[in-house]
């Protein structure tokens, strides 16, 4: 649990700081050929630029999370056991409601 909490984290932080280091470095003109554009143009490529950045973050963490074994991750056998108890207690609920309503009909 503590492996997939530290990626998201680290994921969270790269969302964040990504496009602001994109956006400051070309308002800053560290990014070459960005003295060289209008205010304009530098306003539109480094948001651009920003919101690209977020979303190949987000893939990569989804890709991440996709390449986790499947078998890695058991599921709490109480709450397993609570759930199957759930289920047949609701299937049980329904078949006596499905035959007091034919009852009914009848």
């Amino acid at each position: 649990m503590a492996a997939v909490i530290k990626k998201f984290f680290i994921a969270s932080m790269f969302m964040w700081m990504t496009p602001l280091a994109i956006l400051y470095g070309f308002n800053n003109n560290w990014l070459p050929g960005s003295s060289e554009l209008s205010s304009y143009s530098v306003t539109l490529v480094s948001g651009f630029l920003a919101v690209i950045s977020v979303n190949v973050v987000i893939a990569f963490y989804i890709y991440m999370a996709m390449k986790e074994p499947s078998d890695k991750h058991e599921p709490d056998p109480a709450f397993l056991a609570d759930a199957k108890a759930s289920i047949k207690q609701q299937s049980a609920v329904d078949i006596d409601k499905s035959s007091q309503s034919s009852k009914k009909q009848e």
